[in-house]
């Protein structure tokens, strides 16, 4: 199997209302790739944005059935990472890289 690259492990950061909560307790959210493990997912993000990860935790949301002019289709799965920085650390997400 190929090793993934940062760039392709973080896909995008996620930018909701629950998202910009979470960065009160120090946590930002990110899409990932689907084979990326925890440990792919610190070492990319300690990469690309020079911080200290505390935790990473990942859940992957199930596509929903969706109709898109009387047809029956289903959205793709996606995995996201809640990313735990150490006290003092910060990203910010709005800039991008």
């Amino acid at each position: 199997m190929m090793k993934l690259k940062a760039y392709d492990i973080i896909l995008s950061p996620v930018i909701t209302e629950k998202a910009t909560l979470l960065s009160e307790a120090n946590q930002v959210v990110f899409n990932v790739a689907k084979t990326a493990n925890k440990p792919d997912i610190k070492a990319a993000v300690e990469t690309l944005f020079g911080v200290k990860v505390k935790a990473v935790n990942t859940f992957v949301r199930k596509g929903k059935k969706k109709v898109f002019r009387g047809r029956t289709g289903v959205l793709s799965d996606t995995k996201k990472a809640i990313v735990t920085l150490e006290d003092g650390q910060s990203i910010d997400v709005t800039t991008g890289l």
